[in-house]
């Protein structure tokens, strides 16, 4: 019998097990085999991990900490980052099947977004203004919000808390983080790392639980002032009934159906690879997946052919080891949705160049082959239903004009790639894309500097960025009577 690994949560500085005991256990989706226990938070625990957040928001050392000691904090929590990336990169792999690879080099890049909310948070500006009243001097001040609720998935995760708590602690706010009950074991280890950088007590605080009473008991709590959320439509809505609560501030970041554009003169080896990265990297388990791909009748065969015959020779396995390139699905109902989608989407005449079946050589773990399926028409259920996994809808196009109306025909709104030479071209698909991002000639790049968000039903707000430290404060607008003359007339609106 294999011993489970126990976690705790992480509440006010301390190391605690849920109030009444209760825990769930989390599987390796490489082996199939529960590796740890994780405990079942009670809406008790989440009252004292959000008691905790709004008291060290409002009294102590964080309370009174100056912008550029924040900044000092979050560089500490960097280097740690970037020293410790194996070992964090490692349980992640573990508890959701990423690759070791891409998760080791994740949890070290992460490092630069907290280097680079460390030097913004004492450049957090306010402004005076050019008031229209010669006595009066006016000017705004931005303020932290107060305790922000974080709600992270189990996919990329190490990534996702770098751009919420980032932002969140440099403008001074204090953080309650829900882990995904799938895979809440990398966010405990993050966890130890902010202990070891020496974040005071409830400034950063780990619950874990699924969504009732967890989630539902920390985005409706009176004291949480901002929710930002990652995660799929359903949890959203969720999320926003329960904002109404507490009328707390609401950022979402949803799923994607992101559009990949090859063009008649685009640099097909550039784009194959860039298409593989897209909708294979990272099993297809991205938000930012490229699963609509949209060729040009012209250069569509040969891509295929090469694109096909890549896919087949993607070696799949164990995530840990080196020479793998795609590890498994995160859950069993991930690897059953995508075998009831992949079989309908043929039922509905879709073409199977590849894939479509778990792999035969693999007889444990939840694995899935790289799926390529050529369809019918933009109509076919499969070309805007988001997989999460490693399917690929193929649609072929005439011209600039017909791509556009087929890529922008879709209720998502987060991603895109452009594949081309033709840099006006370029510049005109990507102004009138309808997604938050594009890519071109390139795909699947991420930087603290840059903005990170959709549109539609992919959500609203943006996170990494400078813009996205000003959205965890409040701006206060302070009047300053500079005249000597006693005030006027008090029935009178000046």
């Amino acid at each position: 019998m294999t011993t489970l690994q126990r976690y705790q949560m992480f509440i006010d500085g301390k190391w605690v097990d849920a109030a009444d005991g209760r825990t769930f256990t989390s599987m390796n989706p490489t082996t199939g085999d529960d590796w740890s226990e994780i405990p079942e938070a009670t809406a008790a625990d989440v009252n004292r991990a959000v008691e905790a957040a709004h008291r060290a928001f409002t009294q102590g050392e964080w309370a009174t900490a100056l912008p550029t000691a924040r900044g000092k904090y979050l560089r500490r929590l960097a280097d740690l980052l970037a020293q410790k990336s194996e070992e964090l990169g490692r349980t992640e792999t573990i508890d959701t099947g990423k690759m070791l690879k891409e998760t080791r080099w994740q949890a070290k890049y992460i490092a630069e977004f907290f280097h680079f909310y460390a030097g913004a948070a004492d450049k957090v500006m306010g402004n005076t203004l050019p008031i229209d009243k010669p006595d009066m001097l006016a000017m705004t001040l931005r303020e932290p919000l107060g305790v922000v609720a974080a709600v992270v998935p189990w996919n990329s995760q190490l990534f996702l808390v770098a751009v919420k708590i980032g932002p969140a602690l440099a403008a001074g706010n204090t953080v309650v983080l829900k882990a995904s009950e799938h895979a809440s074991a990398p966010m405990l280890e993050f966890a130890k790392l902010m202990e070891e950088a020496g974040f005071p007590p409830g400034v950063f605080n780990v619950v874990t639980g699924h969504g009732d009473p967890c989630g539902r008991v920390l985005t409706s709590h009176p004291l949480v002032q901002r929710i930002s959320f990652t995660g799929g439509p359903e949890s959203a809505r969720h999320i926003i009934r329960n904002s109404a609560e507490n009328f707390a501030q609401v950022s979402l970041e949803l799923g994607g159906k992101s559009p990949f554009l090859v063009f008649d003169d685009a640099d097909l080896e550039s784009a194959v690879n860039g298409s593989i990265s897209g909708i294979f990297g990272a099993t297809g388990q991205s938000c930012v997946a490229g699963s609509r791909l949209y060729l040009q009748e012209k250069v569509a065969d040969q891509f295929l052919d090469t694109m096909v015959s890549r896919a087949r020779q993607i070696r799949i396995g164990d995530p840990l080891l080196e020479e793998t390139q795609m590890g498994p699905l995160a859950t069993h109902g991930q690897l059953a949705r995508i075998e009831k989608e992949v079989a309908f989407a043929q039922e509905q005449g879709g073409k199977l160049l590849t894939g479509g079946q778990r792999p035969p050589a693999q007889n444990r773990g939840l694995f899935y082959e790289p799926t390529i399926i050529e369809c019918r028409s933009q109509q076919d259920r499969i070309v805007d239903t988001e997989m999460f996994g490693p399917v690929l809808s193929v649609l072929r196009f005439k011209d600039e004009e017909e791509v556009l109306r087929l890529a922008n025909d879709t209720k998502h709104g987060l991603a895109a790639g452009v594949f081309t030479r033709n840099g006006a071209r370029a510049l005109r698909v990507t102004k009138q894309l309808r997604a938050g991002i594009v890519w071109v000639n390139t795909y699947r790049v991420v930087s603290p500097i840059a903005e990170f968000g959709g549109f539609k039903e992919s959500g609203y707000g943006r996170e990494s960025g400078f813009q996205a430290i000003y959205d965890y404060t409040r701006p206060k607008t302070v009047w300053i009577n500079t005249s000597d003359q006693p005030l006027a007339n008090p029935f009178v609106m000046r």
